[in-house]
């Protein structure tokens, strides 16, 4: 895709002010941002937009949101970023239509197995890990779109039928033990497979909908993820809103604002452990407390929207995150921050370091995380996966739009809060 002149005027803009803090920064700043359109953004027949996560050839909701979310600022003033957004969001609907359980889709159908994975996938899917998010994140692109434009065409039929589709999943899979039909094993990998067959770990009803799967894309060890739950709960209120918006759709809107808060209920019931939110719990007395570093994360509570970055839980809770109490946080000669089980033991995301600085409200934190993404590109100018803390130069995923897009967000951050 060409780049827009506004985005060139935009970049220009942050980068100036960004140079006196770090021309390296102002380099990384301007290569980031516009990662997406220069490499991700595929324009298909129809309209919609194919969105690369990246080094892996196909499309997942969740990232696909997170990598134009930073264009939306700009979809008033341009026509090209305003066909780009609703292309993405038209491309999303028609996924989820064709599999509500999918996380990543291919750009066209065909008979190829990705994976060994059962059950076996339909020609147009990816893989068929369900993760909470992957139907959170669709809602909140067009719910930015919308409040930032005004532009409610997109609040059409195929709207109220992915929100019919999203809310219904979440209340069925609110009892997952009893009424869900979902299985999903990876015969070649544990941590990709689903215990009891592929019905995943014992649960009992908590108000809280079931995952299957983390943002990381590893299977969940209990069933409740509370980030994603909490992520949930502002997407109904955000859905709710735009069901008003487009008008007579009162019984979906109520079973969004019930939906709401059973979830937020379950959250303050079962999701509190030992005085801080748990990553994932059953509703039968487990948890298991740790925070990943994929979003959502209870890293980024606020950032979704959940509460406010001074919420005294969510304080807390951040402050065991970004300890060694966090079984993936680590230290290491070039940075310290949250890894993930998905990546290497002392490798830490990019995305994690920039959602950090991105829920500060510290300005010292911010420009240290900041010299810390600086330091950790292994010269590449671009974000990258998991890197290792003490070896930048051995990283995973080369091509990660989504790590990029968010560390220009936190540039943008940096300025407009006048940090740097």
């Amino acid at each position: 895709m060409n780049i827009p002149l506004c985005v060139e005027k935009r970049t220009d803009e942050y980068a100036k002010k960004l140079e006196a803090f770090s021309p390296k920064i102002a380099r990384m700043y301007k290569k980031c941002y516009v990662n997406t359109l220069e490499t991700a953004a595929v324009p298909m027949d129809d309209g919609s937009y194919f969105i690369l996560t990246g080094d892996i050839p196909a499309m997942w909701l969740r990232d696909s949101t997170a990598e134009v979310s930073h264009y939306i600022p700009l979809a008033k003033e341009s026509e090209e970023i305003k066909e780009l957004i609703k292309g993405v969001i038209k491309r999303q609907r028609y996924y989820i239509t064709v599999d509500s359980y999918a996380n990543a889709f291919k750009k066209e159908p065909d008979s190829r197995r990705i994976f060994d994975d059962y059950p076996v996938c339909k020609p147009l899917v990816w893989e068929q890990k369900y993760e909470i998010d992957s139907l959170c994140y669709p809602i909140r692109l067009t719910y930015l779109y919308v409040k930032e434009t005004g532009d409610t065409s997109v609040l059409d039929d195929s709207f109220i039928k992915c929100a019919e589709i999203t809310v219904n999943q979440w209340i069925l899979e609110q009892r997952h033990e009893e009424n869900s039909e979902y299985r999903f094993i990876r015969t070649t990998s544990e941590k990709d497979t689903l215990k009891r067959d592929g019905l995943g770990n014992p649960v009992g009803y908590t108000g809280m909908t079931w995952s299957g799967f983390r943002p990381s894309d590893d299977a969940c060890r209990y069933g409740y993820l509370v980030a994603s739950n909490m992520f949930a709960a502002v997407s109904l209120g955000q859905l709710a809103e735009l069901l008003d918006m487009a008008g007579n759709n009162m019984g979906l809107k109520k079973k969004c604002l019930t939906l709401k808060e059973e979830i937020e209920e379950g959250i303050r019931k079962y999701a509190v452990v030992d005085g801080i939110y748990a990553c994932e719990v059953d509703g039968l007395g487990n948890s298991f407390k740790f925070d990943d570093a994929n979003v959502p994360s209870l890293l980024s509570a606020p950032y979704l929207g959940f509460c406010p970055a001074d919420d005294p839980l969510y304080k807390k809770t951040r402050a065991f995150i970004l300890s060694r109490e966090n079984p993936y946080y680590y230290e290491g000669k070039y940075a310290k921050g949250v890894g993930s089980p998905h990546t290497p033991e002392g490798y830490i995301w990019h995305i994690a370091l920039s959602m950090q600085g991105l829920t500060s409200d510290s300005p010292d934190e911010i420009k240290e995380l900041l010299k810390m993404l600086e330091n950790t590109d292994a010269d590449t100018l671009l974000m990258h996966e998991g890197f290792n803390a003490d070896n930048p130069n051995e990283f995973t995923r080369s091509w990660f739009s989504w790590s990029c897009s968010l560390f220009a967000e936190l540039c943008e951050k940096a300025v407009d809060e006048r940090i740097i």
